[in-house]
């Protein structure tokens, strides 16, 4: 409690702005991209007539592509973040990532005003969507940890960032398209706004150690550090030189310490943890009380991805005209980003099914019921699968609950995995769920190729 006492007020919620904004610009560089898919097909889209039809000569699955290359990474860091959080610093990983992604966005609105054949600017477009993704995977796994320094309530307002970052770039698309001008200048304005989130991202990261509030909570992890590395070096030093108690020097001689990714600090806790008897479980053993929750993220990722947007992208309107162009953006991404903000929202009210029951995976994997019913929808262009829900209506609908579900059962499922397991082993199961919820989100990516040639 006297922690709580001396910790200064956020005053003018100043750090929670700050988190966010963060929180807010670790997901822009993935749904800036996904949003501007039209953009990308148009530059893409290579056509002749045959006997006054309109024929695509060569398909590039942008779509697929897009989604593949962009979870990936997360993937990738999510398996190489030990090895990396330990050699670079936090500093480093966050503000450099922003300002790769800064670049990277740059890079982008420039290629809009630069003509080039089609197959290049694929090839160049899908180098930047790795990377700035890649990018985007180390910010947020660092973002993570940072804001875990402080209490619960900044993870629940960074998540809240993340979750808006789609409806900021779907509402930035609207806005381009609304716009008066040509498309290529629409298409350029649309990109420049990613570079001033981001520059405010930078802004707002680099704000947090000059405020009171962050500086308290940041100082004291920094100094708890430094006070676990002495302790280990103490303790080091009486176990080697034979001069601690019998029961200290007989734990030590049993077990072997083991440094791990956290360095010292890990060596030191690994033996006060053994010294009091509260050994954390192994991996596996942790998994064994989680699987259901990693298998239910996984789930709801996969189904989510393999249709999204490969899929719901391609559907066309049933009412031709000005209305066709604003019809993605408001039914596909507005739609899906609102109403999977909402399922997110909702879990602070409503936690049901409860974590022990039954049903609780039985719904997410009948999730997957989604899958037939978009793809049945007025998908362009299809040559196998017969249309059943053409009218926009029937898209939005089954779009609505569709995301409403995706961020519902995302969000129970994280929330309820470090629930099932003891506090010492919390940050075991964290580590576990995101590297499912980045396994789900690569599954759903790779199956969207198989179903959108099932169309």
């Amino acid at each position: 409690m006297k922690e709580r006492t001396d910790a200064p007020q956020d005053r003018g919620c100043l750090v929670g702005i700050c988190f966010f904004i963060l929180g807010l610009g670790t997901l822009l560089p993935w749904n800036f991209f996904m949003t501007a898919s039209m953009y990308f097909q148009s530059r893409l889209n290579t056509t002749e007539w045959s006997n006054g039809t309109a024929v695509v000569t060569k398909e590039y699955y942008f779509n697929n592509w897009m989604t593949l290359l962009s979870q990936l990474p997360l993937l990738v860091f999510t398996l190489l973040n030990s090895f990396l959080y330990q050699r670079i610093s936090a500093a480093i990983r966050i503000a450099g990532s922003l300002v790769f992604i800064l670049l990277l966005f740059i890079l982008t609105a420039v290629l809009v005003k630069v003509p080039m054949d089609e197959d290049r600017f694929f090839s160049v477009t899908m180098a930047i969507i790795w990377f700035v993704n890649s990018f985007g995977a180390v910010l947020q796994g660092s973002l993570f940890g940072l804001v875990g320094l402080l209490p619960q309530k900044f993870s629940t307002i960074f998540m809240s960032g993340q979750g808006l970052a789609g409806t900021f770039a779907a509402i930035a698309m609207l806005l381009a398209t609304a716009s008066d001008t040509d498309s290529e200048t629409a298409a350029l304005g649309y990109f420049i706004t990613p570079c001033m989130g981001t520059l405010l991202t930078l802004f707002s990261y680099l704000l947090l150690p000059r405020l009171a509030f962050a500086q308290y909570y940041l100082n004291k992890s920094s100094k708890y550090e430094a006070d676990t590395t002495d302790e280990l070096l103490k303790e080091s030093s009486i176990v080697e030189n034979g001069t601690g108690t019998s029961s200290t020097a007989g734990i030590a001689a049993e077990v072997e310490v083991d440094p791990g990714p956290e360095g010292p600090q890990g060596a030191f806790l690994s033996l006060q943890q053994v010294k009091k008897g509260q050994a954390k479980a192994s991996v596996k053993e942790v998994f064994k009380k989680i699987w259901v929750m990693a298998f239910c993220v996984a789930s709801v990722f996969t189904v989510t991805l393999s249709v999204f947007p490969a899929v719901t992208a391609d559907v066309k309107t049933s009412f031709p005209g000005k209305w066709e162009r604003y019809f993605i953006s408001v039914c596909c991404f507005l739609v899906f980003n609102i109403n999977d903000w909402f399922g997110r929202t909702a879990t602070t009210v409503i936690r049901w099914p409860r974590k022990e029951s039954r049903l609780f995976p039985v719904l997410v994997v009948s999730r997957v019921v989604f899958v037939p019913l978009l793809m049945l929808c007025n998908v362009q262009s299809r040559s196998y699968l017969p249309v059943y829900f053409g009218h926009d209506a029937a898209f939005a609908v089954i779009m609505t609950f569709f995301s409403l579900s995706s961020g519902y059962f995302v969000c129970l499922s994280m929330s309820y995995a470090p629930q099932l397991v003891e506090q010492k082993d919390a940050e075991t199961a964290g580590a576990l769920m995101t590297f499912f919820l980045a396994l789900g989100l690569s599954l759903g990516a790779a199956l969207s190729f198989a179903l959108r040639a099932l169309i």
